[in-house]
């Protein structure tokens, strides 16, 4: 039997509620960071690679609800909220509508920015090497608008991949790899559950969950799933900005809440 967690994007708001929510669930007696496989998108790829590694979940849960990190706030406004809807939920063509949105993200990169925002995925990651796992992290080419997966074979720092994961398009500065510039793997879906097949049990932990279903059933048939999204109390804590940094303690001390009502929900797939 093959398990997997999977973990979402959704801003800073995002990775404290996913921390709240896997530390309560882990008092619940689910170590779901014992995942065969992680998948980390966005937001996503920030916990699965902290949980991936050594750190206790304690400690992390602490690093939340203390602001142990340093986070930049950041805003994607009603522009660019528009200008996301239009490239990515009425184009036609997908990986057309990301090249397009890739084209405005590189014009709206900050050169002065991409230091300072890459010092803060480094103050994120307890550890900056790539553990001994199967942990898969996503983003997306901006030249051609195609989804690239970071692994531990793949040659590309794990700072690095954590780091084009999280880059917000029209808010955080692109990142280049190689030659090659990246943008948030979120732009190409808030879960990237596809790359969970082979799995036979799943749990998604999803911030966001547009096109969620429509994902999961790529997944084919006899495959168990747990799906886990914020509550009405984990959006109320959220607010309006996912971004905003203050609203990471409300948000970690919502998912910490949130686990212990969905602990048999997720025990009867995790522990099937």
């Amino acid at each position: 039997m093959m398990r997997a967690l999977v973990l979402g994007g959704g801003g800073v708001t995002g990775v404290a509620w996913e921390t709240g929510l896997l530390y309560g669930l882990e008092q619940e007696g689910l170590r779901l960071r014992d995942a065969d496989r992680l998948v980390g998108t966005s937001a996503g790829s920030v916990v699965s690679a902290q949980v991936a590694g050594s750190t206790p979940l304690q400690e992390l849960y602490r690093r939340q609800v203390e602001g142990a990190s340093t986070e930049i706030p950041g805003s994607l406004g009603f522009r660019g909220t528009v200008q996301l809807v239009v490239d990515l939920m009425l184009a036609i063509d997908k990986e057309a509508g990301l090249r397009r949105l890739g084209r405005k993200a590189v014009r709206a990169t900050d050169p002065a920015m991409v230091g300072q925002r890459r010092g803060v995925i480094e103050q994120r990651l307890p550890q900056h090497e790539w553990p001994d796992r199967d942990l898969r992290i996503t983003a997306v080419d901006v030249e051609s608008g195609a989804l690239r997966v970071f692994d531990p074979a793949s040659g590309v720092g794990l700072v690095d991949a954590v780091s084009a994961s999280c880059a917000v398009p029209l808010v955080w500065p692109v990142v280049e790899i190689d030659g090659r510039l990246y943008m948030d793997g979120g732009m190409w879906s808030g879960t990237n559950v596809q790359l969970a097949k082979g799995c036979d049990r799943i749990v998604v932990i999803a911030p966001e969950n547009i096109g969620l279903t429509k994902d999961l059933r790529a997944l084919g048939q006899g495959v168990r799933t747990a799906i886990i999204t914020p509550d009405a109390d984990a959006k109320v804590a959220r607010g309006r900005n996912s971004l905003d940094p203050a609203a990471r303690r409300p948000s970690a001390e919502a998912g910490l809440a949130q686990a212990h009502r969905v602990a048999e929900q997720v025990r009867a797939v995790w522990d099937a």
